[in-house]
């Protein structure tokens, strides 16, 4: 028995392989096309901040932070320990003090502490405050993809390394006007793509500085205590930390007793009450079709008035596949100016799975260039099959050459495995006559085809 080690990825991480990456990219791509039609710029922040930014932003006591976050330390070197100290060169002292170099140089009060991202919408902030983009013409429209971490039981759709396709308005009015452009724009995006069984979900959640939305919380929170003991131990501690989170709850013996807690909707004051009428107002003028969802909160301290959620088939009872909202403030929190923002996160995971189940046959979905396999025979083909190669490549063709001469069965069955659409048969006979001959694999039928004639049957395949 071998004792050589056999790594395995890491518990909720995976590899994605081809072809399946081919439907991600095609995905993206479709991201990267919608969102520019509606005037955002892409953005690409680290994967990894200081800590503060989402202990700010996301809130010190969320599940978030409190429970899912990877952290890490990134201790100082030894030459920045010494000038932090004031350039002290009596190394003696500073070991007497402090104790030995190594736990000095690896003690927590010297190190940054750090974390990989659990979003992405804080480091958007971050970034918006940074590079000064308020001094840009406003709102700043960003978008961006790319893998966020958090520590979750890992089940399907939902992993410790998951992807997420998002966008952000920062800065201008808050105009029911904007938030319902940022809705149409991701609804366009889910239609581009094929998803099936699309459902909005909006709801306002108030003001959190006015009236409105303290007070609802306040009277939630007392309901709540009245039917503490017949709730879970989640709903239970959520009471104290964000008592909205529990309308979220998806536990089934909770459900009843939820339905019967107040409604934000009828605590909103006049300044929300007009917000969540126009918003719904431009929806309609979109022809955007949307329900209310008076539970409808998200899962984050920072947001406020609207929010949104969208599901898709094929994914069971956890369906969502974006969720997105108003966070007026949350730039100040982190240290910037007063600014307004709105935006988004898709659950790119998700996304591709409720793809996959639908089995849709959208543009993105099953849009993929004809595969060509270059079965070629003899020195003299071989230069016609690297020229041939190279011309369909260009033309945008997926095309196959392989490296070394094989026999043409063999070549067949080659091309067969790597589900090419066609072979192109070159031998002596199709050189020297300047007919190349197209077999195409599904039903063994094939023709002589001049190189310019090739191109356009392609073309047209």
């Amino acid at each position: 028995m071998s004792t050589k080690a056999k790594f395995q990825a890491i518990r909720g991480t995976r590899d994605l392989l081809p072809p399946e990456t081919a439907l991600w990219n095609r995905v993206e791509q479709t991201a990267h096309e919608v969102f520019a039609t509606f005037g955002y710029g892409e953005i690409r922040p680290p994967i990894f901040e200081n800590i503060e930014v989402f202990a700010r932003s996301v809130g010190a006591d969320s599940d978030i932070v409190s429970k899912e976050m990877y952290s890490l330390l990134d201790p100082p070197t030894w030459p920045e320990i010494l000038e932090k100290l004031g350039n002290v060169e009596d190394y003696d002292r500073i070991e007497a003090t402090f104790g030995i170099k190594q736990a000095l140089t690896q003690s927590a009060w010297m190190a940054e502490i750090m974390a990989l991202r659990p979003e992405a919408t804080a480091s958007v902030c971050r970034a918006y405050i940074e590079h000064n983009m308020q001094q840009l013409p406003q709102p700043v429209k960003l978008y961006y993809m790319g893998p966020m971490f958090r520590r979750e039981r890992p089940q399907k759709g939902r992993y410790r390394q998951f992807y997420q396709i998002g966008a952000e308005i920062l800065g201008g009015p808050d105009a029911p006007a904007i938030d319902a452009e940022l809705i149409e724009m991701l609804m366009t995006f889910f239609d581009k793509c094929g998803l099936q069984g699309t459902e909005l979900s909006i709801n306002s959640i108030g003001h959190a500085a006015d009236n409105c939305r303290r007070g609802y919380v306040a009277k939630l929170k007392a309901e709540l205590e009245k039917v503490k003991d017949k709730l879970g131990a989640d709903s239970q501690r959520r009471i104290e930390t964000n008592p909205l989170r529990v309308l979220d709850s998806k536990l089934e013996h909770e459900q009843a007793i939820i339905e019967k807690l107040p409604r934000i909707a009828d605590h909103l004051c006049d300044e929300c009450k007009t917000h969540y009428a126009a918003v719904k107002r431009e929806l309609e003028l979109r022809g955007v079709i949307y329900r209310e969802n008076w539970r409808l909160v998200r899962g984050l301290d920072y947001y406020m008035r609207t929010t949104f959620e969208i599901t898709a088939q094929g994914l069971g009872s956890q369906n969502a596949v974006c969720g997105g909202g108003r966070y007026d403030g949350l730039v100040e929190l982190l240290g910037g100016p007063p600014t307004k923002g709105i935006g988004f996160a898709i659950g790119e995971d998700r996304l591709i799975l409720s793809l996959q189940d639908a089995k849709s046959q959208s543009p993105v979905t099953s849009h993929q260039s004809p595969s060509v396999y270059i079965a070629w025979m003899g020195e003299r083909a071989y230069a016609t099959a690297l020229r041939a190669a190279k011309d369909l490549r260009k033309a945008g063709f997926v095309v196959e050459l392989p490296p070394t001469e094989l026999k043409f069965g063999k070549a067949l069955e080659r091309a067969s495995k790597l589900g090419s659409r066609f072979a192109l048969i070159l031998g002596d006979n199709e050189v020297a006559d300047g007919q190349w001959t197209l077999k195409t694999l599904a039903d063994g039928s094939q023709q002589k085809l001049t190189e310019q004639a090739l191109l356009e049957y392609l073309r047209k395949s």
